[in-house]
């Protein structure tokens, strides 16, 4: 069977594509963004297609899959209908392989594919597994019975799924294009975890958690004292976090983990629970955790001179700030300087304090243009990055072909944060940097 993804380049579509690969499927792909992406080495290293122009992959006998960020009316879609080609949209057929797997479906507004790639990478190399992460890394275990999903709420996608466990790391408004207030958020993640079969392990220090009414088992896990599964004797160390893990009041195990900041810890102990209730022992578990290296474009470190230089996907305000606090907990004597792409108006719109609130924890931030691309600007009238930047404490505008604005930062750490194309600015710092640093030398 071949199946031809349209939006490919995309984090979501390209770990779909490898983990079709991986089952033995001819996969190739479409996408408009001609320019080089993160997630094109693993989509290579697979040797899957990629087209960024009209080409001849499709005939009536292949499944096309599609983006969401694609409109009804793209010429490839388009194309596909017209060849009476079976089509279904990215959320559908996640859905399709939930069924054929026992799943563990991850959700949430923040923190997702971290718990994800974290339990991922612990039952990967316990008893192999399937997974599909939304940092572009898909892979299957033709052997395995067990599918890892990161399952996104957005336009209540992750109804799709048929979960035999469900994790929600957190609830907080967000797609306000979409959702009309916490209220209609809440009752999405309340169908959604009434729909596992076995269990829902969720976040108990969440505000929102709580409003859940769920008929199905459930087991909360957080620091408070009220949790099912509870970290305890917990040390934020500049080399990581240490703590202890009580599950049903009984002691289960100690970990050590090389990630900063207590979104990560909460991360932790949500794969930790699943481990727990699949039985697996505490010390390979503790073991394993001690050697992940996390998500891919989360908090990923680049070292030149006395600069380091933080890639990081986090988009809403609470991401935000818990980069930034992160980046202090590791470098206490290094400066913050944030880099900032925003994506969609509404986001911006409706969050802008909280942006600000986030941005300024750091001691200068730098905000670039909007990123768009299911919104209409016009109907955002005056909503633009000085929105946030006229707030700030130390703020300043920065975009591509400005990172002169960052040259003279010196022992520092810069975060550049965004769920988009920030990294191009980031390549043309890290070699502006790079070559100062070699002219010095010389």
């Amino acid at each position: 069977m071949k199946y031809y993804l349209i939006g490919i380049k995309g984090a979501g579509v390209s770990a779909l594509a490898l983990l079709l690969s991986d089952l033995g499927y001819e996969v190739v792909g479409y996408d408009d963004a001609k320019e080089h992406r993160f997630t094109e080495d693993h989509l290579k290293e697979r040797n899957i297609k990629i087209y960024t122009e009209a080409n001849d992959e499709l005939d009536k006998d292949t499944v096309v899959v599609f983006s969401s960020a694609i409109g009804e009316e793209h010429p490839e879609l388009v194309k596909a209908r017209d060849l009476e080609c079976r089509i279904y949209e990215y959320h559908e057929m996640l859905g399709r392989l939930t069924k054929k797997f026992n799943t563990v479906c991850i959700a949430g507004c923040h923190g997702k594919t971290t718990t994800t790639a974290m339990l991922s990478h612990i039952i990967d190399n316990i008893d192999g597994c399937n997974y599909l992460i939304g940092d572009g890394r898909g892979h299957a275990n033709r052997e395995s019975n067990k599918f890892i999903l990161e399952s996104c709420e957005y336009r209540r996608h992750f109804l799709e799924y048929e979960p035999e466990y469900v994790i929600i790391t957190n609830i907080e408004l967000d797609h306000m294009d979409y959702f009309k207030d916490i209220d209609d958020v809440i009752s999405a993640y309340q169908e959604f975890a009434n729909k596992t079969s076995k269990m829902a392990i969720i976040c108990g220090d969440n505000p929102y958690t709580h409003a859940l009414e769920l008929t199905k088992p459930v087991y909360y896990y957080g620091i408070s004292e009220d949790n099912d599964i509870q970290a305890r004797n917990i040390e934020y160390r500049n080399d990581g976090t240490s703590f202890d893990v009580f599950i049903e009041d009984e002691y289960y195990g100690h970990f050590d983990l090389p990630l900063f900041g207590k979104h990560m810890l909460l991360n932790a102990l949500a794969a930790i629970g699943v481990c727990y209730y699949e039985r697996y022992e505490a010390k390979e578990v503790s073991r394993l955790l001690k050697s992940f290296e996390g998500a891919e474009r989360r908090f990923k470190e680049t070292f030149i001179g006395n600069n380091v230089i933080i890639d990081d996907y986090a988009h809403h305000p609470t991401e935000v700030a818990v980069t930034i606090k992160s980046a202090r907990q590791k470098y206490p004597d290094k400066k913050i300087i944030a880099v900032f792409k925003p994506h969609t108006f509404s986001r911006v719109q409706d969050f802008k304090d909280e942006f600000v609130r986030s941005l300024n924890l750091a001691d200068k931030a730098f905000v670039m243009d909007i990123n768009y691309d299911r919104e209409n600007p016009e109907d955002y009238p005056g909503v633009n990055a000085y929105t946030i930047i006229n707030d700030l404490d130390n703020g300043d505008y920065i975009e591509l072909g400005m990172s002169d604005k960052l040259m003279d930062f010196d022992n520092a750490v810069i975060l550049f944060m965004s769920s988009k194309e920030i990294y191009l600015l980031e390549d043309e710092y890290e070699k502006k940097l790079q070559e100062k640093l070699d002219l010095e030398d010389k």
